[in-house]
């Protein structure tokens, strides 16, 4: 006598408890990335409110409402108000710019400011500034175009016989160190006055923002952060290596080509608004994949850390101190150790985010 086998039912259990955990991620993603942006709303306001003369929130509200309020619609409304914003979009820019970078290349380390593409920038507004003595509007343009073309030169230089993310941040770290010496160069034979300035926006600073540089960054953000939000999904899959991106039905060098055009774009205009903020795309990427935590989309949150970071240092720089320091400064302090942390962290794992 024979028995026939019945199929085995699948565990409605185990798939229930699968489908409920992700849900329970994904929740929890999404309510980190909620109270991110509540600090960033956060920060805005306090940097509308706090300064020399502080103004309630409710003064700020009225403000921001289009009320004439006594001496509150010229601070906040003509002084703080264009810094505060250009800290954001700017910090928004550089932390989604960073995190592209950081996960195509699977490898922290691979940020626009550690390999080169932000040197290029800064060596083309020295240049304008001392040698040509241009004014700020051309500077700016110039170092858009010098970011723009700096990262295409790499991506050439790194895309001989087939393209390696390893090969990409060497020669990148390699193309960063020729542009520092020519900035350094053009430095040591500077005017006193010259000199300030091309240290001023070396630094990255805040300091003289107003809306006619601040609309471009908001115009950049406004076009090329919905490009990169939708090819999320393809970042992720170029994360697995071409081979495994390319069975997924992703196309790989245009994908690669989109996100890197984008991504440049988006740091070159933070960065001729602003200056090349030190170490804010190099940080909000692994800063975020700590808080909503692996496997997360981290374009979003890498992006309001950045703000975060951006403005917090801003505070800090403009108020905790009896000098003023410019953003870059703060950053600065702040981006030095944590990359000495995370080159010894990348040695030991093998450096993914």
């Amino acid at each position: 006598m024979t028995t026939t086998a019945r199929p085995v039912a699948p565990d409605t259990r185990s798939t229930a408890a699968l489908v409920a955990g992700r849900r329970s991620r994904v929740r929890r993603r999404a309510l980190l990335t909620g109270a991110l942006a509540a600090a960033v709303v956060v920060a805005f306001f306090v940097s509308l409110m706090v300064g020399n003369t502080f103004y309630g929130l409710d003064k700020v509200v009225r403000v921001l409402l289009g009320e004439t309020v006594p001496g509150a619609s010229f601070t906040v409304g003509d002084l703080r108000l264009p810094r505060a914003s250009l800290g954001l979009v700017t910090g928004l820019c550089f932390g989604i710019a960073g995190v592209t970078f950081q996960t195509m290349l699977r490898n922290p380390l691979a940020s626009p400011d550690i390999i080169g593409i932000s040197s290029g920038a800064s060596a083309a507004a020295v240049v304008g500034i001392v040698v040509f003595s241009f004014s700020e509007a051309i500077v700016s343009l110039l170092a858009l175009g010098a970011a723009l073309l700096t990262a295409g030169a790499i991506y050439l230089l790194a895309n001989r016989r087939g393209f390696a993310g390893t090969r990409l941040i060497l020669i990148g770290i390699g193309v960063a160190a020729m542009l520092d010496s020519v900035v350094t160069y053009v430095l040591s034979r500077a005017a006193s006055w010259d000199l300030q300035m091309a240290m001023q926006w070396l630094t990255g600073s805040l300091n003289g923002a107003t809306w006619s540089g601040v609309a471009p960054v908001f115009v950049a953000a406004a076009v090329l952060v919905p490009v990169l939000l939708l090819n999320e999904r393809h970042l992720g899959a170029l994360r697995l290596g071409d081979d495994s991106a390319a069975s997924l039905g992703v196309g790989v060098q245009r994908t690669r080509i989109v996100l890197i055009v984008s991504a440049v774009a988006l740091l070159a205009f933070a960065t001729a608004a602003s200056g090349p903020v030190a170490f804010v795309a190099f940080m909000a990427g692994p800063i975020a994949a700590r808080i909503v935590g692996p496997g997360a989309s981290l374009t979003l949150p890498s992006g309001l850390i950045g703000a975060l970071l951006v403005m917090v240092a801003d505070l800090v720089g403009q108020n905790a101190f009896e000098n003023r320091l410019p953003v870059g400064v703060i950053t600065g302090v702040l981006g030095a150790p944590y990359l000495v942390y995370l080159l010894i962290r990348s040695n030991r794992t093998g450096g993914s985010i």
